[in-house]
């Protein structure tokens, strides 16, 4: 199960420690994905084994994010940060 969340400055805290502390509880939970709305910024925590987590960083348009628990045969899912931020407008936020 992957959970992929849209920052905000007033959750931001909350999302990134209480939140999946609870969200590791899950057994089917694999992966999870923060999206910060006011920049180029995705951190992603994905599991690796019985209480090890991976965390990787994305601030790149340039980039793309491999969803580890969506899998297709052999590969896993990919897809453009560039296409995440599509249309936003950064000046306006």
């Amino acid at each position: 199960m992957i959970i992929a969340e849209v920052l905000s400055n007033s959750t931001k805290s909350y999302d990134k420690d209480d939140k999946i502390a609870a969200y590791r509880t899950i057994s089917t939970f694999q992966e999870y994905i923060l999206i910060d709305q006011y920049k180029v910024h995705i951190e992603q925590y994905f599991k690796t084994d019985k209480k090890r987590w991976t965390f990787v960083e994305y601030d790149d348009l340039n980039e793309n994010i491999s969803l580890n628990s969506i899998n297709f045969g052999s590969s896993n899912f990919e897809i453009a940060i560039a296409d995440i931020y599509d249309k936003v407008d950064f000046e306006e936020a």
